[in-house]
């Protein structure tokens, strides 16, 4: 029995180091899931904090990826940033115009969609966000807003005519009600970004569910929630690729303790 519990205890050893020091390696390290920029045209290299951020853009002053820059010229109406414009229907309303300049904010400013950067191959940037869980109350707000303004696109990410510098309808397309393009908040939200969100059904304060709106004298809400998808993620890549290694040392362990 001395010689079993000597060799079981080597591999109990065997599996915690392997456990410890066997996380797949990936393009964006499991360990920078926290606190990061993405590689995008007008994004900081490292998140800081910037002081003077400008008026939507202000609840990330403490830690941000965007600069005061940035953040004065997206909340012009067609900014240099891009050369898009809101306006492209017509008049957006001022209600709906402050949504779509806060979740700028959110993509340009906020260091806490770590767990969600995707690599891709655009011109204009190697990274974007995918599926982000957006709480519902923010996809909703967002949604009641801007159902009256008009548009004439359910993907804005592409297909618009660029040949005047800025978005224009293409030809065939026609403008119509918000509520027209998205019959519902998810389908704004989704959609409108080739879904750089997924509506989810947790609510603001839950923890679970990234916020586009919080009051920043109670803190950014959004690192808790980077925090716990990041875990979970590098839990899930852990066991997944640490499966086949523990089978087996299992087995030796059987075979070990049977010798």
């Amino acid at each position: 029995m001395d010689m079993a519990w000597q060799k079981t205890q080597l591999l109990l050893l065997a599996l915690v180091a392997a456990a410890q020091g066997g996380q797949p390696r990936t393009p964006r390290a499991k360990t920078d899931l926290i606190n990061v920029c993405m590689d995008a045209k007008h994004h900081k290299t490292k998140p800081g904090p910037e002081d003077k951020l400008h008026d939507q853009c202000s609840p990330w002053k403490k830690n941000a990826c965007c600069s005061v820059n940035t953040s004065r010229e997206l909340h012009k109406d067609t900014s240099l940033l891009y050369n898009f414009n809101w306006d492209h229907c017509g008049k957006m309303e001022p209600a709906c115009k402050r949504h779509f300049i806060q979740d700028t904010c959110l993509y340009e400013c906020s260091p806490n969609l770590g767990p969600w950067i995707q690599q891709v191959d655009q011109s204009w940037r190697k990274e974007r966000f995918l599926d982000v869980p957006l709480c519902k109350e923010d996809c909703e707000s967002w949604w009641e807003a801007c159902r009256t303004s008009y548009t004439c696109k359910s993907n804005w990410q592409k297909g618009w005519d660029w040949t005047s510098g800025s978005n224009k309808c293409p030809a065939e397309a026609t403008c119509r009600t918000f509520e027209s393009y998205f019959p519902t908040p998810a389908a704004l939200c989704e959609e409108l970004w080739s879904h750089s969100y997924k509506v989810s059904n947790y609510s603001r304060g839950s923890g679970r569910c990234i916020q586009m709106w919080f009051d920043p004298a109670q803190g950014n809400p959004n690192e808790e929630v980077a925090r716990f998808y990041a875990m979970a993620m590098t839990a899930g890549a852990m066991s997944h690729g640490m499966g086949p290694l523990l089978l087996s040392l299992a087995l030796i362990l059987q075979l070990w303790l049977l010798g």
